[in-house]
């Protein structure tokens, strides 16, 4: 079978459901930790892999917030957020939807407003100088409840900034009902946010149904059950609702048991629009690259099947027209020239 992995690391790319802190690398965690010596968090960056082996979800979101806990100045989030940017650019990643949990930072007496600039700032530089597009999803921590959901509608509508394209909902999916959220996710929509919620990663189809019914949803994140219901795996098809797959995250918070168990294949083959995304990638030993390495295996793909899931992402993603055609013509012209190379 050829070696499709050069040919993924030079794939002009767009990742839809990546988390903010979640994508804090190796370095820059043991970094903040060694800033924040009360912290439980290993300073040692080799260290940090057994620390990132998680039993469960709940244990995985206990580890999650430790290292939130790191970020405690706009100084902080800053530097955090350009070098995701800088992570991403060596994947050849060049549109990315970050998922920011604004709450989180704020709680813990981060100024909203400088926040807002840390981000707006390293958003900006990232562009001019790593050539990577970044927009935010600001999400409701579901854990933290309704207080966390007033609030964090309050931020993205009222202090809006440039380049959120989108609200969503994370964190445990278990005891926290979707509909409870659905007043916020009406004044983000009211606003003119996208509506992009986790549904259905650890819980069955029905929380998938009601972030559709309920939140509005034009993404789901991971929708790992939708299988288990070909009424709703109908329903994504018909009215081409995307899913944000994130499948060795999927098995690193034991959502899925191991990966040649994981429901993409039954998806794709139901005709639903699959995008393939990292979650929280240094935290699970992965990246985007390897991402599709696992997808190209789980979906039997070559090098031009490969090129459609990218420009999936792209289909699926809130760029803008002009971006989006620049974005899949690149994708193509890159696929076209790999293959007569190779006499393919």
């Amino acid at each position: 079978m050829t070696d499709l992995h050069p040919f993924i690391a030079g794939l002009p790319k767009a990742e839809l459901h990546v988390h903010h802190v979640g994508s804090a690398s190796p370095r820059i965690v043991a970094e903040l930790a060694a800033h924040h010596p009360d912290s439980k968090v290993p300073t040692d960056p080799e260290a940090l892999a057994d620390y990132f082996s998680f039993t469960d979800f709940a244990h995985f979101i206990d580890v999650y917030l430790s290292v939130v806990d790191l970020i405690r100045t706009p100084e902080d989030v800053r530097l955090l957020t350009f070098e995701v940017a800088r992570d991403m650019a060596r994947q050849n990643i060049r549109y990315a939807e970050l998922t920011v949990t604004p709450f989180s930072s704020t709680r813990r007496g981060i100024p909203e407003q400088g926040f807002m600039e840390a981000i707006e700032d390293a958003r900006k530089a990232a562009e001019a100088e790593l050539g990577v597009v970044l927009c935010w999803t600001f999400d409701i921590p579901g854990e933290a409840g309704l207080e966390a959901a007033e609030e964090t509608t309050r931020l993205a509508v009222g202090l809006r900034p440039e380049g959120l394209v989108a609200f969503g909902l994370g964190g445990p999916e278990i005891g926290v009902p979707r509909p409870q959220f659905k007043p916020y996710f009406d004044r983000a929509i009211a606003e003119g946010l996208h509506s992009v919620p986790h549904a259905g990663e650890t819980t069955g189809p029905q929380t998938i149904w009601d972030a559709l019914t309920e939140l509005r949803a034009e993404r789901i994140g991971h929708g790992t059950s939708a299988t288990q219901d070909p009424r709703l795996l109908d329903h994504l098809a018909e009215h081409r609702i995307p899913l944000e797959v994130c499948p060795t995250s999927n098995i690193a918070t034991r959502a899925v048991t191991d990966l040649d168990r994981h429901p993409v294949k039954e998806m794709v083959d139901a005709g639903v629009l699959v995008t393939i995304n990292s979650d929280d990638p240094p935290m699970f030993g992965t990246d985007l690259n390897n991402e599709y390495g696992v997808a190209a295996r789980l979906l039997g793909l070559d090098e031009r099947g490969l090129a459609a899931l990218a420009k999936n992402a792209v289909e699926a993603s809130y760029l803008d027209p002009a971006g989006k055609r620049t974005l899949a013509a690149e994708i193509d012209t890159y696929t076209t020239s790999w293959l007569e190379g190779t006499g393919r």
